[in-house]
C-alpha cells in the first residue's frame, strides 16, 4: 500500500465510525439538516416570502412551503445569474450549473452554492474515495493517477463574476490545487468544449500514465476505452494501464454494460463503485461490494422527502418523510440543499431496498417511464432485461431507447426499440424474443399486459454512432447528457426511425 492509500484509510476508518449513525440516528441527522438549511434561508428573499422564521416542525414546512419545480425557482434564478443575491441563498452564489436534462429542451442553470460544493458535492466524492477504501482495503487506486471525464463544457462568465458551466467544469474550477496532480489528463483538456477533440487528446495524452482509477459516466467512457484500444492495436485497456482497478461510475445505471467492461477490463483485481451525484447536488454512494443499491447521504445539508408513484402527476402531492417509505415502492426525490432549491422534484425515481439503514436504487425519471397501458415500466426494468438479454445471445450493447406504440382500431399495442450495439446478436429478432421474455419477468405489469393488450415488442437495430450523431445535433454530445431511454410518447424516436 502507497502513501496516499494509507492516508486514506486511515481517515476513511474514521469516517465509517460516523456513518453509523446513518443506521441508529436517521430521523435526528434529518431534523437536522431542515433546521440548519432554514436557519440560513430565514435570511433570504424566499425565506421570508414563505415565513421561514416561523417553521418549527417538518409538518409546519410542508404547510408553508410549496412542492416546486425550476420553472417556479426561475424567475429567482434568473435574478441571481444577473448578480442579485440573497434570493434563494443566503451567500452569493457564483456558480451555475447549465444542465438542459434528457426530456427539456429549454436549458436549466442550477445554483451551486459554496455550502453546496463545500457540505454536498465535494463531500460526496472524499466519501466516495473513503468508501472505496474501506470496501476495497487491497487496492492500491490512489496511488496512481485517477482519469475523470466530465463535462463537455468550460466555465464560461454570464454576468459579472457569475459563471456557468457542467458540474465537473465547476468542481474542477474550485477543486484545491494539489487535488490536480492525482488526475489526469490536464485541465485544459478537461474543461475543451469539443466533445469528440477532448477524446483524442485524452487517448493522446494518458496512454504512458499510471491510470488506476476511473470516474465518470459508464457510455462515455466506453467510447474512450474503445478508442485506446483500436488505436493502439491492443486487446484490452489493460494492456495500456496494467493497473487499472477502480472505477467510480455514476449518470446512467452500469447494468447493461458490466458484461463488456469485463471483457475490456479483464483483471481480477478491478473494483467498481457507483455514485449518485447530479447538479442538484450528491445523494448516494455504493456501501456494500456485494450489492449495488446506494446508501442515502443523510449528513449532506440536504433534506429528503418521498411522492409515491400514484402521485406523481399531482401538481400538489403530499410528501412522505423518511420513516414513513417503505421498502419496494417507487418515489420521486424531493429535495431541499444548500444551494436554495426548496422542497424542489429534482425529476429523479428512487426505489428503496433497505432502511437500515437507508439504501436505495435509481429507477429511472418521473418523465422517463412508460406507462401507455399500465405496465408502468421503469428504467431499472429495461436496464435489467436488456442486461441479460445481452448475455443470452452474445452481444453488447452501447445505448437504446423506447417508446409506446399506440392501440389502434382492433389493434393492440407494443413497445418499440431501437438499440446501438458494439457487438450485435446474430439475429435481430431472436434477440427481441429475448428482450421481451426478459422484460416479463422483470415486469409482472408488462406480463400482465402481454397478455391481453400488448404485441411482442418490436426491435430496430441502429447504425453505429446513431445516438451520438443526435446527441450532437442537439449540442448535447459529452459530459452528462444521455439520451432519453424511455418515453411516454414518439418525439424521439419518429426523429431517429428515418435515421435506421
Amino acid at each position: 500500500m502507497g502513501l496516499f492509500d494509507g492516508i486514506i484509510q486511515g481517515v476513511s476508518a474514521l469516517r465509517m465510525k460516523e456513518l453509523e449513525r446513518y443506521t441508529t440516528d436517521p430521523f435526528e441527522i434529518q431534523s437536522e439538516q431542515l433546521f440548519w438549511l432554514l436557519g440560513k434561508g430565514a435570511k433570504t428573499l424566499y425565506g421570508k416570502q414563505h415565513g421561514f422564521a416561523g417553521v418549527d416542525s417538518f409538518d409546519t414546512y410542508r404547510k408553508v412551503v410549496p412542492i416546486t419545480t425550476y420553472d417556479d425557482l426561475r424567475p429567482y434564478i434568473e435574478k441571481g445569474l444577473k448578480g442579485a443575491d440573497s434570493l434563494l441563498w443566503p451567500e452569493p452564489v457564483r456558480w451555475y450549473a447549465k444542465s438542459s436534462g434528457t426530456t427539456e429542451k429549454r436549458s436549466k442553470f442550477i445554483p451551486v452554492s459554496e455550502s453546496s460544493l463545500k457540505h454536498s458535492h465535494f463531500k460526496g466524492s472524499r466519501d466516495a474515495l473513503y468508501m472505496a477504501a474501506n470496501l476495497f482495503p487491497e487496492s492500491d487506486a490512489f496511488d496512481g493517477k485517477t482519469l475523470a471525464l466530465g463535462g463537455s463544457q468550460s466555465v464560461t462568465n454570464k454576468e459579472k463574476d457569475i459563471r456557468v458551466g457542467d458540474l465537473s467544469a465547476i468542481m474542477l474550477a474550485n477543486a484545491p490545487a494539489w487535488t490536480n496532480w492525482l488526475k489526469v489528463p490536464s485541465l485544459d483538456i478537461m474543461l475543451m468544449d469539443d466533445w469528440e477533440q477532448k477524446i483524442d487528446m485524452i487517448a493522446s495524452t494518458t496512454i504512458f500514465q499510471d491510470v488506476r482509477c476511473l470516474a465518470g459516466v459508464p457510455s462515455w467512457f466506453l467510447t474512450l476505452i474503445q478508442k485506446m484500444i483500436a488505436d493502439n492495436g491492443v486487446k484490452t485497456i489493460t494492456d495500456i494501464w496494467p493497473n487499472l482497478e477502480l472505477f467510480i461510475h455514476g449518470g446512467v445505471s452500469m447494468e447493461p454494460y458490466r458484461e463488456i467492461y469485463k471483457k475490456l477490463i479483464p483483471s481480477e483485481r478491478m473494483n467498481y463503485l457507483e455514485t449518485y451525484n447530479a447538479s442538484e447536488g450528491f445523494f448516494g454512494i455504493q456501501s456494500s461490494a456485494d450489492d449495488d443499491s446506494l446508501l442515502l447521504m443523510l449528513d449532506y445539508k440536504t433534506y429528503y422527502e418521498f411522492i409515491p408513484m400514484n402521485d406523481w402527476d399531482n401538481p400538489t402531492p403530499k410528501t412522505l418523510t423518511l420513516d414513513e417509505v417503505v421498502v419496494g415502492e417507487n418515489y420521486a426525490l424531493v429535495i431541499t440543499t444548500p444551494s436554495g432549491l426548496w422542497r424542489y422534484r429534482i425529476g429523479d425515481t428512487i426505489r428503496f431496498t433497505s432502511t437500515k439503514p437507508y439504501k436505495f436504487k435509481i429507477t429511472g425519471r418521473t418523465k422517463l417511464f412508460i406507462n401507455a397501458f399500465g405496465e408502468e415500466l421503469m428504467i431499472d426494468n429495461t436496464n435489467k432485461a436488456i442486461a441479460a438479454a445481452c448475455k443470452k445471445c452474445d452481444s453488447e450493447m452501447y445505448d437504446y431507447t423506447v417508446a409506446p406504440i399506440f392501440m389502434g382500431e382492433g389493434s393492440r399495442g407494443a413497445h418499440e426499440w431501437i438499440v446501438e450495439f458494439t457487438t450485435p446478436p446474430t439475429d435481430i429478432e431472436k434477440f427481441g424474443d429475448t428482450l421481451d421474455n426478459e422484460l416479463r419477468k422483470v415486469n409482472s405489469d408488462y406480463d400482465a399486459k402481454r397478455n391481453s393488450v400488448l404485441n411482442r415488442l418490436v426491435i430496430h437495430q441502429a447504425p453505429q454512432g446513431l445516438f451520438n450523431n443526435w446527441l450532437k445535433s442537439e449540442g448535447k454530445l459529452g459530459g452528462q447528457h444521455k439520451i432519453p431511454r424511455l418515453s411516454n410518447n414518439r418525439q424521439l424516436i419518429e426523429q431517429l426511425l428515418p435515421k435506421l
